[in-house]
């Protein structure tokens, strides 16, 4: 696997290369977009991008834990936690890319 990480500005870069905005709108398209999604989020929305997957907002209870050096138990407090899950089509696509 390659360790290239896709970026804003790349992202940005392709709404340049493929939309035909300037550099800067495109750049601005992008936060936006990113910026609707996170808000929404914060929220307790479900973002769901069709053919690529859901995010959402989960609730985890406070439970108690153990430190695996010590085996001391310890409280973990009640927190929210983002999850991702892709899409049928999504793992599919990247399921084929493994088979080269």
């Amino acid at each position: 696997m390659s360790e290239k990480t896709l970026t804003r500005m790349d992202l940005s870069e392709a709404v340049f290369r493929e939309v035909g905005l300037s550099r800067n709108e495109s750049a601005q398209l992008v936060e936006s977009v990113l910026a609707h999604m996170s808000d929404a989020l914060v929220e307790g929305e479900q973002v769901k991008i069709s053919s690529f997957g859901t995010f959402s907002v989960r609730e985890k209870s406070a439970r108690v834990g153990r430190n695996p050096k010590t085996g001391e138990e310890v409280p973990i407090n009640p927190r929210r936690v983002l999850t991702f899950r892709p899409s049928h089509l999504m793992k599919d696509r990247v399921a084929a890319g493994n088979k080269s």
